[in-house]
């Protein structure tokens, strides 16, 4: 994600004890809901580009072109919502680079590649400038072939806001997981087989 300037005051120790605490919880909450050993996996891989805007909405603060990588895994993509944990990297050229450890929430059809919804909720660190901690929130609007739209928004320690707009493809959800457009292009081994490919016994 993407923060507003801020000024140079010292930031407090309870801001690393937050991020650290919120890393453990993703961690713990993706190994809790599933028996890695026996159950299936959903994963993700994005790469997006768009704006992220320096400040509070409708500010003058200024508008980055910004660039989005993340990744991550989720408990078992046949079930009707998934939860997963994911790591993201936000840069904002001519500034620096942001980054995120999320909790997911999605639904199956963003899971496999349709039309679906997902909410990350997630820690944020910024390194660049004076370092600043706090929180992030973005929901996602996935579509076919893996694109999709994310709209996020922020705040943290020195008294910062932000919001961001960006614009991608999931490559997971485009190749293992797709169970949409196989008339143009055939998904041979999905990860999850839609209920027609079983025929009943």
């Amino acid at each position: 994600m993407f923060w507003a300037r801020a000024r140079r005051l010292p930031v407090p120790f309870t801001s690393y004890k937050f991020w650290v605490v919120l890393g453990t919880i993703n961690l713990l909450a993706v190994v809790s809901f599933e028996r890695i050993a026996k159950a299936d996996v959903s994963s993700w891989l994005f790469v997006g580009g768009g704006v992220s805007q320096l400040g509070k909405f409708g500010s003058d603060n200024s508008r980055e072109p910004s660039l989005r990588l993340s990744t991550g895994i989720g408990t078992d993509p046949s079930r009707t919502f998934v939860v997963g944990g994911l790591a993201r990297l936000d840069t904002m050229f001519g500034n620096g680079t942001d980054l995120t450890a999320a909790l997911r929430l999605a639904d199956n059809g963003y899971v496999n590649g349709k039309w679906g919804l997902a909410l990350d909720l997630g820690a944020v660190a910024r390194y660049w400038g004076p370092n600043v901690y706090g929180g992030s929130a973005t929901l996602i609007a996935g579509g076919p072939w893996g694109l999709q739209l994310e709209l996020g928004a922020l705040m943290g320690t020195r008294d910062t806001q932000g919001y961001s707009a960006i614009f991608g493809i999931d490559l997971a959800r485009l190749t293992v997981y797709r169970q949409s457009g196989n008339s143009w292009w055939k998904n041979t081994f999905p990860a999850v087989r839609p209920a027609s490919d079983h025929p009943a016994e």
